[in-house]
Order: structure tokens, then C-alpha cells, then sequence
């Protein structure tokens, strides 16, 4: 069994084809696949995913750090509103991104810290992106550390030393295709990786494992990252659903 905890299977790259990529994922041992929020733009359309694949595709509501511009207090508002309304099993994807654009470098850390404070409020894991800011969105993360915050590094690539401290708060590294690159030179830091701080995820449409890189990216293949995963730790693929569906599940509250 295995849980894809990050995916935007709601985008119009699926459109075409979403049954069958839901089936792929379910002949492939996905059970459940977590869909990450980007803005006000996406909230309808992966609600509608959820609402027709119940129990399977599970829908979090935030405001992804690139949609941060001159009007994301009003997007803040919009997270506010859907969390009194709707079940969202997490807040996210949230986070600081300062690969893209770093003219709203301030406001990204301004939403950040409100998406933190909304994810304590409401009992949720946040979902973090932290392209290029990785020691930034850590220090934040330690700042309002409490142990009500819990939540997950998405598409984590990091260093033993930032796997260390993300450990230290216990938080999750979300790990996706990129580990399954030959130039990721990731071996060390998933070795040193503790299993209870691990989960599974593709980011679909994004990043597709070996052997799928440059290719759309879906659920299906999330197979390719635990047996990756297992190789580097020298243990079986089952050691790593088992674990990483064990983290997932509790994180989000799911049986």
C-alpha cells in the first residue's frame, strides 16, 4: 500500500485522461493520493476531483508562494473562508519560493506565517514548498515550532544537516522523483534519514522519476521512488510502504 501525499492531479495537463490515471494509480497499490492547493484559481477544480473520487483523492486548501502578488491577503481570506466550510485535510501548498520571482519575497514570508498559524488553529499539517529557501523555511518552521505544528517538506532534496534539523522540529520530508535522478546526489542524506520522518510523493505533473523524467509525472509511478528509496537503505519495498503509509496516515489523520 502506498499514499502519494502530493499531487495536482486537478490540473488541466489531466484532463484528458483522469480516469485512467486514477486507475493506473490504484493497479499500481496507491490508496490514497493528497491534493495540494495552489490559489483561489484551483480551489473549484480539485474540489470537484475530491467531491468524484471520495476517500481517495483528499483535497488541502492554501496559497502556493508563486501566487503570492499584489493580492494575496484577499487569497488569504479565501483559505479562511474554505476552512470554515469545507473538509481539507491539510493547509498548503505553502512556502517560500525564491527560484521564480523574488520581488514578493516579503509577502511570501508574510502568507507563510499566516498559513502556519491557520494549520494550528485547525489541528492540519502544513504542505511547504521551499524552492532555493530551504534554510529560510526551516528557521520559520523553528520559530513557531510547537507541538501542535506537524506537516510535511515537500519535494525535500536537502542536506544531512537540514534533514537534522527538520528531524529535530519533527517534521516530514516529503521525497519524489528527483531522488531517482543520477545528479541528485541525494544517497548520504537518505541514508542518514530517519524512516519516521519520511514520506512518499510525485508532485504530478512535475518531476517524474527515472524513467519517466521529462514525461508528465502521475501517481502510478510512485513505485519507482519507494524502490529507489529501499535500494539506498538497503531494505525491502515493503519495509518502505509500510512505513511511509504508516507516517502519511498519521500525519493526516486517515485509516
Amino acid at each position: 500500500m502506498l499514499i502519494d501525499t502530493h499531487a495536482h492531479l486537478y490540473l488541466d495537463a489531466f484532463d484528458d485522461d483522469i480516469d485512467e490515471i486514477i486507475q493506473r494509480s490504484k493497479d499500481n497499490n496507491v490508496k490514497m493520493i493528497f491534493l495540494p492547493n495552489i490559489d483561489s484559481g484551483t480551489t473549484e477544480a480539485m474540489n470537484i476531483l475530491a467531491d468524484r473520487f471520495p476517500g481517495f483523492c483528499l483535497p488541502m486548501i492554501g496559497l502556493h508562494p508563486c501566487s503570492v502578488k499584489e493580492d494575496f491577503k484577499a487569497e488569504l481570506d479565501h483559505l479562511v473562508d474554505e476552512l470554515k466550510q469545507g473538509k481539507y485535510y491539510g493547509v498548503g501548498e505553502t512556502g517560500i519560493d525564491l527560484y521564480w520571482d523574488v520581488s514578493f519575497k516579503e509577502q511570501q514570508i508574510e502568507a507563510f506565517e499566516f498559513q502556519i498559524a491557520l494549520a494550528k488553529e485547525h489541528g492540519l499539517p502544513v504542505i511547504i514548498h521551499s524552492r532555493d529557501s530551504l534554510d529560510l523555511t526551516i528557521e520559520i518552521i523553528e520559530k513557531h515550532h510547537s507541538p501542535e505544528l506537524k506537516g510535511i517538506f515537500h519535494c525535500f532534496n536537502g542536506s544531512v544537516d537540514q534533514a537534522r534539523r527538520i528531524q529535530n522540529i519533527n517534521f516530514m520530508m516529503g521525497l519524489g522523483g528527483v531522488i531517482t535522478f543520477k545528479n541528485a546526489k541525494m544517497d548520504d542524506v537518505l541514508s542518514f534519514m530517519d524512516s519516521n520522518n519520511i514520506v512518499l510523493e510525485t508532485d504530478a505533473p512535475y518531476l517524474s522519476p527515472v524513467p519517466y523524467r521529462g514525461k508528465r509525472n502521475e501517481s502510478s509511478y510512485i513505485p519507482y521512488v519507494a524502490e529507489k528509496l529501499a535500494e539506498v537503505k538497503s531494505i525491502s519495498i515493503q519495509e518502505v510502504e509500510t512505513f511511509t503509509t504508516q507516517n502519511a496516515k498519521s500525519l493526516f489523520g486517515v485509516s
